[in-house]
């Protein structure tokens, strides 16, 4: 059903970002293509065209560095030869986008104002859920399938004048200090960044442990059921932050209202953190001053003229930057809902004795879902094949239509140190014990010790809290775990190959999140 729901999705995009309709939203935009029940979108005509060269690579560049280097290393390869030379399709296409969502006005109200641009995007998302429910005389999948298809992404290019302005901001402002800015300090404005849901809903769960810490009842979070008190407040951050979970864009998982373990065994780990100083809130805040004063650094480095700019532009970037979680965000409460609405449709195949229970739902296509008959052969089919992958430890990133890994075959020197090389996240530098974790369902990660891990989403960051660095196998300069581990404050070095299988659990590594590098100590 997961697969099905991203093929929905994928034919809003077409329509929404690209004015192309999909004749059938169900069966999703040509470019998605499946395989080992994963999405893999096509990017032959980006490689075959002059502009897609020049401008997705250097998206892939902040937020999967690694990938943006096997597509560069294509380039020279006859099939993707440029086919495609004139931007003019390319400009029409974004100027429509532009003027449908009407970029232009809402990015300079943002500079303007970011008070009324915060207040605009908050207005969105409070549209958005009054749209959820289940109107009377809708059945859920036709209400399932109206919110995937029609709702839920054009909420993305809405929120994105709000948020680009910020990082222009702070990419200008790189630009006027040019060499007065050492590596890193430009990315350190960013510690501390406010308005940004994702933190926020971290420092709640720290705030949450501080409650219940003064609870007699603290010790027995793993008790079932919980002691009351300790329930009463977990409900309350339930019911603000219920509708997340890890790998939350799988309608098949299970949200932290249905399913709050990992939130309690995170709530178990934060209270193991006895040192006031490291506490999450304290380097928070901690982050946030030394945020503003490098701002003012860097506006006196800059001089009488650029000066004022300077801190104008950083400010801007603080005040704005924070509400890229947003649209994810969003995303992430409406299919909470879809995933409450295929739950009553497979209860009703359930109690039709198409399928065994309720749940097996996800396991179908939305399609099969409405049409009925005895599915029960297919989902089994499907979970046996879904189990299967699960156990995959290596996930291509780009795959060419043969098989080939390009990546895997790629020719790679080893540094003369043996150091793991990466991207440059999160500056600083650390020295600490590794814990790999592949999924953090049930992990421990002791406070101090550094987080080696494939990638994260936001149901990871709540480990943050405890960790003291960050070594991750995919992502970018902006990618969400190296954005995460800024505003906290943690050394962090993303995209670095095979981390979590040339790292082990317990031993000591020294992070360069300034350099990119990852040596053993």
């Amino acid at each position: 059903m997961g697969i099905s729901a991203l093929r929905m999705m994928s034919a809003s995009v077409s329509a929404t970002v690209f004015g192309s309709p999909v004749a059938d939203p169900r069966a999703g935009a040509s470019a998605f293509h499946e395989a080992g029940g994963r999405i893999f979108v096509d990017l032959t005509p980006v490689l075959r065209s002059s502009l897609g060269r020049a401008l997705v690579p250097r998206v892939f560049d902040v937020m999967e560095a690694r990938s943006a280097t096997v597509m560069r290393g294509l380039f020279g390869e006859p099939e993707f030869s440029v086919t495609h030379r004139s931007k003019r399709p390319a400009i029409r296409r974004a100027l429509k986008l532009a003027w449908r969502f009407r970029i232009l006005p809402h990015a300079v109200q943002a500079i303007a104002s970011p008070e009324k641009a915060r207040r605009r995007v908050a207005q969105l998302g409070t549209d958005l859920k009054a749209r959820l429910p289940l109107p009377p005389g809708v059945t859920p999948l036709d209400h399932a399938e109206w919110l995937l298809s029609t709702q839920m992404i054009p909420i993305v290019p809405s929120i994105l004048p709000a948020v680009a302005p910020g990082f222009i901001m702070l990419g200008l402002a790189g630009k006027l200090l040019g060499g007065k800015a050492k590596p890193g300090e430009l990315a350190s404005v960013l510690r501390g960044l406010p308005h940004n849901v994702t933190t926020e809903m971290d420092l709640e769960l720290w705030h949450l442990a501080e409650r219940i810490r003064r609870h007699p009842e603290a010790t027995a979070l793993h008790d079932n059921p919980l002691p009351p008190p300790v329930r009463e407040e977990l409900d309350g951050f339930l019911t603000r932050y219920g509708d997340r979970a890890v790998a939350e864009i799988d309608l098949g998982l299970p949200r932290w209202r249905e399913d709050p373990s990992h939130v309690i065994g995170v709530l178990a780990n934060l209270l193991r953190l006895e040192d006031p100083s490291l506490a999450p809130d304290a380097l928070f805040a901690k982050g946030a001053a030394e945020a503003e004063t490098m701002i003012a650094d860097l506006a006196h480095r800059a001089g009488r003229l650029r000066g004022p700019f300077i801190r104008f532009a950083l400010g801007r970037a603080r005040a704005l930057a924070g509400l890229r979680e947003l649209p994810k965000y969003y995303l992430v409460v409406a299919l909470a809902t879809v995933r409450d609405l295929l739950r009553q449709v497979g209860a009703d195949l359930a109690e039709r004795g198409a399928i065994e229970k309720p749940d097996d739902i996800f396991f179908l296509t939305l399609p099969e879902a409405r049409e009925g008959g005895d599915l029960r052969t297919t989902v089994t089919q499907r979970r046996d094949d879904y189990t299967r992958e699960l156990r995959r430890r290596r996930i291509p990133r780009i795959l060419l239509s043969d098989g080939t890994e390009p990546e895997a075959v790629a020719h790679t020197t080893p540094t003369a140190d043996g150091a793991l090389t990466g991207t440059p996240a999160s500056s600083g530098q650390i020295t600490g014990t590794a814990r790999v974790i592949l999924d953090p369902i049930g992990a421990h990660l002791e406070p101090g010790e550094i987080l080696v891990c494939p990638s994260t989403d936001p149901g990871w960051t709540p480990l943050f809290l405890t960790a003291a660095g960050l070594v991750m196998e995919m992502g970018g300069a902006n990618s969400h775990g190296a954005v995460v581990a800024r505003e906290y404050g943690i050394p962090a070095v993303v995209g670095v190959p095979h981390a979590t299988e040339s790292i082990k659990t317990g031993q000591q590594i020294t992070i360069d999140g300034t350099s990119g590098t990852v040596t053993s100590s």
